[in-house]
């Protein structure tokens, strides 16, 4: 960013971050990256129960995170913004670099 941002906008951002921080959200997600999913699928593959997946799954729908379809009586949920997939691959090599680093440092000290 070359321009400061105004108060108001850190604020949104920081209201973006704020929905990522939950890890049972993280769960969903991860999950959807590998493509669309029902509640029921969800439940069975992040643990979590139905009610928090409906939840939860309220939260990132209402935020622009998620999409649903409806097909028959089933809903559909997908990921509706491309940019949490890159949210992760930053975070997740910059994880693995710390990681590389620790362990550097801890093999040194022996």
């Amino acid at each position: 960013m070359s321009k400061q941002l105004p108060p108001e906008i850190l604020e949104l951002i920081a209201d973006r971050f704020r929905i990522l921080a939950e890890p049972a959200r993280l769960r969903i997600l991860n999950t959807l990256m590998l493509g669309e999913r029902t509640v029921s699928d969800l439940v069975q593959d992040t643990g979590l129960n139905q009610a928090n997946v409906s939840k939860h799954l309220g939260v990132l729908r209402a935020s622009g995170f998620v999409d649903r379809r409806k097909e028959g009586l089933y809903a559909f949920y997908s990921i509706a913004d491309p940019s949490v997939e890159v949210l992760c691959e930053i975070m997740c090599g910059r994880l693995e670099v710390q990681a590389h680093e620790q362990s550097a440092i801890l093999a040194g000290s022996s």
